[in-house]
């Protein structure tokens, strides 16, 4: 049995649920998320506790699965509606920086021309000196925003320069040493 999976998701006075044919919705202070699900493959109901995900077989490995990323994800749209979610960029290295301008986040990574990165809808973007904040109701376009921009300059293992995720522990190389002839 999931161990997770059998576990209601809780609901605060502030958030709503309504279970569609196929779909969930969570409306809380924050916004509104929603989400389809396979009703073939799970149950989804609303008792006194919360939420509660059930699967018609327990021997079926792959609805086990299922069981427990449906909860996952509906635990995960409760967050984000009523805390939200962020993830923080740090960058490092001479002359590296970063702007929000409009609907664009402006970095200058070193390249000929400086990156413009379009800010997705229902994604907030900040930045404080080498930081950028980046927040958001959906926790997974959050962290794929977040990939996003780290991949326009990937840490350098060799120089330690780049964006990387805070608290990321980057391992640092020994350059190439010339021979000495002997």
């Amino acid at each position: 049995m999931s161990r997770l999976g059998k576990l209601p998701v809780a609901l605060t006075d502030n958030v709503e649920a309504q279970i569609k044919d196929k779909e969930i919705i969570v409306k809380g202070p924050k916004g509104e998320l929603s989400t389809a699900f396979r009703t073939d493959k799970v149950k989804i109901e609303q008792t006194d506790e919360g939420l509660l995900v059930s699967i018609k077989d327990l021997a079926d490995r792959e609805l086990r699965a299922y069981w427990g990323l449906y909860r996952s994800l509906i635990n995960n749209m409760v967050i984000g509606v009523t805390e939200g979610f962020e993830k923080k960029l740090e960058i490092s290295g001479v002359g590296y920086r970063a702007a929000v301008s409009g609907q664009n986040l402006t970095l200058n990574m070193g390249y000929s021309h400086p990156v413009e990165f379009p800010i997705p809808e229902g994604i907030t973007i900040t930045v404080e000196g080498n930081v950028i904040t980046v927040s958001g109701i959906d926790k997974q376009l959050v962290g794929e925003t977040a990939a996003k921009i780290r991949k326009v300059r990937k840490p350098d293992v060799y120089k330690l320069k780049g964006i990387k995720y805070e608290g990321e522990i980057i391992i640092k190389k020994e350059g190439k040493t010339a021979s000495k002839g002997e």
